[in-house]
């Protein structure tokens, strides 16, 4: 039996297909083409509409194979794509961990989300392994589908976190990438801290980087601040803003405020932290007013990295049933703005912080080598040697749009 998996969206869901990788792959060829396959398995993202679109076009394409849905889109459009015969199988996320038991099966089984992942991951095939401490999310934003189909927040057990991570260790993984659907909220129901959690695994014996996903402003206590100076949590912090217009923020029932996160973020600023953030442009209720306000406040943040959303309707959500009066192209020059700021922002952080740098070296890609450094920039590396998976200190190095280095 030959099986290829296809993941779509998040760190999460890249997550757990190396899960179900580990589990299949006891009784099963696991193979890197549809082509060679005789079962794919669609792990599937339902963020928006356009993921919807995508997967209905990937699912029409590999009609020849069997296809099993698993993911997000189980939920949303599972059942309908089973009656109108384009996959055998539908399956919510809890039946990833047992995926083996169920090759055979046709039908929809979505269970409920009252569980929590036991399985780990022993080996990655990559430089930095992905690690999932959390699942699940009790915001209710109003663009936001992913609490319907993932469910409430929850945590998963702490030793087994630990233990995966030792295990990877030991088979020379030394970055890990902490993720989860609310990751910050880690710990609320097992009566714990993501700050508790970091400094366990900074102990571990081989651990070199810990790099954090995506986190709320609410969700920084003084000791996770406190752990970016120990040299193993990565200098750089992901803070999911959305918009910089308390008005707009409130539209987007959004629980963050403008005064209190610029404050946070010129105190991490203040203490050499690399900044990243989401925004979204042209949600419903962005009028030109709301947007100049929130420009004028954009400027006043600290911001090295961003992620960009265009507004894009998700149906089920509250956001979707609101008048849509951003025209696209308003919204295209809108993230244009931002982008460019954050930009000259990077670049400024980059001459500000000119020390030697960390790297460590993922990959070879048109004759550079690639790697980040702890403030999550891209180093592209020349070198004679194969230095890909090393850990390298760079004291010499260009700053341009990314940063460029020669070893000899």
């Amino acid at each position: 039996m030959k099986i290829f998996i296809k993941t779509f969206g998040c760190r999460s869901n890249l997550y757990d297909s190396e899960v179900m990788k580990n589990i299949l792959k006891q009784n099963a060829e696991i193979v890197y083409s549809e082509n060679e396959a005789d079962i794919i398995i669609v792990n599937s993202c339902t963020v928006t509409n356009f993921a919807d679109r995508d997967l209905r076009q990937y699912i029409n394409k590999w009609q020849s194979k069997n296809i099993m849905l698993t993911g997000c889109a189980a939920y949303t459009q599972g059942e309908e794509l089973f009656k109108q015969g384009k996959v055998k199988t539908v399956l919510g996320h809890k039946y990833k961990e047992t995926i083996d038991k169920y090759i055979a099966f046709q039908g929809v089984e979505l269970g409920d989300f009252d569980f929590i992942n036991q399985k780990i991951i022993t080996e990655y095939t990559k430089a930095k392994a992905f690690v999932k401490i959390q699942e699940g999310c009790d915001f209710e934003c109003a663009y936001c589908i992913i609490p319907s189909v993932r469910g409430h927040s929850r945590s998963l057990p702490e030793n087994i976190i630990l233990e995966q991570i030792k295990t990877l260790s030991q088979n020379g993984i030394s970055e890990f990438v902490l993720t989860g659907i609310n990751m910050g909220s880690y710990g609320k129901d097992t009566n714990t801290t993501l700050s508790e959690l970091i400094e366990k695994i900074s102990k571990i014996r081989g651990v070199k980087r810990i790099r954090l996903g995506s986190l709320e402003p609410s969700q920084l206590d003084e000791r996770l601040i406190e752990l970016t100076q120990n040299g193993i949590l990565e200098k750089h912090l992901h803070i999911a803003l959305q918009h910089t217009s308390d008005r707009m923020l409130r539209i987007m029932k959004r629980r963050n405020r403008v005064k209190q996160t610029l404050e946070l973020f010129e105190n991490l600023a203040n203490k050499g932290i690399a900044l990243g953030t989401d925004f979204i442009v042209g949600h419903p209720g962005e009028t030109e007013e709301i947007w100049q306000e929130a420009l004028k406040n954009f400027k006043k943040y600290p911001l090295t990295h961003i992620h960009i959303f265009r507004f894009t309707p998700r149906d089920g959500t509250h956001s979707a049933t609101l008048t849509q009066n951003v025209k696209g192209d308003v919204a295209k020059k809108r993230a244009k703005i931002l982008d460019e700021i954050v930009k000259r922002n990077n670049y400024n952080f980059r001459i500000k912080n000119k020390i030697p740098l960390t790297v460590h070296v993922e990959n070879y890609k048109n004759g550079f080598y690639e790697g980040y450094d702890e403030f999550y920039n891209r180093m592209m590396i020349k070198s004679d040697k194969n230095i890909k998976g090393n850990w390298m200190k760079i004291n010499d190095y260009e700053i341009k749009d990314v940063n460029y280095a020669q070893i000899k």
